[in-house]
């Protein structure tokens, strides 16, 4: 990869607005992003709870609609394209929320084998929750978070942490090249984050696909991602290959206050974003549950 390559991912001044409130600056959800992103990059973002991580996410998705500002593809304008379009252009995208979508009754092999719903037909889709097409393919995937012994477990007897993994596994099978992931680390253990994080980051440069990935461990961003995007407020504060540790403390100083006072912008109320219905067909909300935060 070389700089001179045209940017993945180009957004351009955007706006993202919370749903029920007027334009303005107390109901940007995200305001004047500005960012690139070029394939095979791999960047963490960093901020105080309630700062837009979890927003800029669905945004680089496809799940957030921008009210002002353009979001560029490999040069494509996603939200100029027709319906028929974004749906193809899903197949390159892949958002793995921090409580990844699994239905409690579903075994690990079929919700993992759902990361490539995007690539079957409705045929193949329903097939495969009755046999599942590759379990070898899904075995690979669990190994490298260490689950593959649960891959004939229901999902209900998983642990938080297991199925965060779960997910992850799921993300590898999708054949996306820009992969969005929330908070990934949350539920696990030190030991189990730092091994997941590296087997994360390693299966993303074997298929140079980006890695966009928000943590709350500033430590592991810092010793593991060479850019890291400090969030804050809905706003950009900074976007460097050094981040010194005052720059950290600038992002993080009353955060608690910053949060009070835009509730809206609490982790857990995405809920309120203005969003776009960028699901996948409903056969994977009502059968498979795969993550539903992808153009459609």
């Amino acid at each position: 990869m070389t700089m001179q390559q045209s940017p993945q991912v180009d957004l351009r001044h955007l706006y993202v607005q919370y749903s029920g409130k007027r334009h303005g600056s107390a109901g940007w959800a995200l305001e004047d992003i500005v960012l690139q992103i070029r394939r095979g990059e791999q960047i963490a973002v960093i901020g105080p709870s309630g700062a837009g991580k979890t927003t800029l996410l669905q945004t680089l998705a496809c799940a957030s609609e921008p009210v002002q500002g353009e979001y560029f593809f490999h040069g494509q304008a996603v939200w100029q394209l027709s319906g028929s379009q974004r749906h193809r252009l899903r197949r390159q995208l892949f958002l793995a929320p921090q409580t990844p979508p699994l239905p409690p009754r579903q075994r690990v092999v079929t919700a993992v084998l759902a990361g490539r719903l995007p690539q079957w037909s409705f045929l193949q889709a329903c097939k495969n929750l009755i046999y599942p097409s590759d379990p070898h393919a899904a075995f690979d995937a669990l190994s490298r978070f260490h689950l593959q012994h649960k891959l004939y477990e229901r999902v209900d007897h998983l642990s938080g942490g297991e199925r965060q993994r779960c997910g992850l596994a799921r993300l590898l099978l999708s054949g996306a090249e820009l992969l969005v992931v929330d908070e990934p680390l949350s539920a696990l253990d030190p030991t189990l984050a730092l091994q997941t994080l590296q087997a994360l980051q390693q299966a993303a440069r074997e298929r140079q696909a980006s890695l966009i990935c928000s943590l709350h461990q500033v430590d592991l961003a810092r010793r593991h991602f060479d850019r890291i995007i400090g969030l804050r407020n809905g706003k950009i504060i900074f976007d460097s290959h050094q981040v010194s540790d005052q720059m950290i403390a600038g992002l993080y100083q009353n955060a608690g206050t910053a949060s009070a006072a835009n509730p809206d912008n609490e982790a857990g109320s995405t809920d309120k974003i203005r969003t776009t219905n960028a699901g996948l067909p409903s056969l994977s909300e009502t059968m498979l549950a795969t993550d539903h935060s992808r153009c459609s």
